[in-house]
């Protein structure tokens, strides 16, 4: 059941129309790895961070069952630092200041004890350091999940379509499928996005829900409507730990059953969206992922009769 994640450990600054968080830890590999934890372990990290990473929450992954073994310490550097404000909507933020770091010439090394891993899911990175990772694993893992962002369809597409042609699984959000594909339309969109290589597209709708997409089929997850959503910063990440996580655990990678994984996957984030940073998702016991996903049920269940 084993699952490598690679993506960033990082810090973040973030302010939403209902406060401020300060600097807290942050980064796709955290999410994902905190999310995933609750399914699956070990999670063999795979990140680099500078000397300036709190050593309580390297000690805190570990508790959870993370691998670091595979996250590079660069003691004189500071870690990745992103600061970012959200509108009034939550859907959209402006960036305030990004600080690449030790982020700026991250190359990935894949230790030993990783090797083997079923899955693997690639966070948020350059393409040519997610294809650097797949030209690592020495068997190819069972499925293989990747997120990007438009800023990489803008500066590396090529780069981009050579890495999508290796991938099962490909994450992005609505805005990001229509930069991909060139089509307004979701459905074509995918369509498209689908005959680059992946066999499963999952669009994120943030509030919205999530569509999956593979061959004719597709299925629309919704997201939990919530009273209280402090800070968005990481639910896409949440979302994919839970999905990916889920998938390990069960190690069934049929359509039928990733519906099932963007469920889970919809009620991580929910769960991440509550308090700034990770700060939800340490604290949250399988008995509330478990009564999470019985609202998941409620909100789609419904009796008819046809007269």
């Amino acid at each position: 059941m084993s699952l490598t994640v690679v993506g960033t450990m990082a810090f973040d600054d973030i302010e939403t129309p209902f406060g401020k968080s300060g600097r807290i830890v942050g980064g796709s590999a955290t999410y994902i790895a905190w999310a995933a934890s609750n399914f699956v372990q070990p999670i063999n990290q795979v990140s680099v961070i500078g000397g300036d990473f709190p050593q309580s929450e390297l000690e805190a992954l570990k508790a959870k069952g993370v691998e670091l073994e595979g996250v590079q310490v660069k003691k004189d550097d500071k870690s990745f630092y992103w600061s970012g404000k959200y509108h009034m909507d939550m859907n959209t933020r402006d960036t305030l200041v990004t600080e690449l770091n030790v982020l700026g010439d991250f190359n990935p090394v894949i230790p030993e004890s990783y090797q083997g891993s079923e899955f693997l899911i690639l966070g948020n990175l350059t393409p040519q350091v997610q294809m650097s990772v797949i030209k690592q694993m020495k068997t190819r893992p069972k499925l293989i999940v990747m997120d990007t962002m438009n800023f990489w369809m803008e500066v590396a597409l090529d780069d981009l379509k050579k890495v999508l042609k290796e991938v099962d699984v490909l994450l992005v959000n609505d805005g990001e499928a229509r930069q991909l594909s060139g089509e307004y339309s979701l459905v074509k969109a995918a369509r498209k996005i689908l005959t680059m290589g992946p066999r499963y597209l999952i669009i994120k709708k943030g509030e919205h829900g999530a569509l999956l997409f593979h061959e004719n089929h597709v299925f629309f997850a919704p997201a939990l409507p919530l009273e209280d959503v402090y800070d968005p910063t990481g639910a896409g990440d949440t979302f994919a730990g839970g999905f990916i996580g889920h998938l390990a655990k069960t190690k069934d990678i049929s359509f039928e059953n990733m519906k099932t994984a963007i469920i889970v996957g919809s009620a991580m984030a929910s769960f991440c969206v509550e308090k700034f940073g990770a700060d939800r998702l340490k604290t949250i016991t399988q008995e509330d992922i478990s009564a999470r996903l019985d609202q998941f049920v409620e909100l789609v269940n419904f009796d008819i009769d046809l007269v």
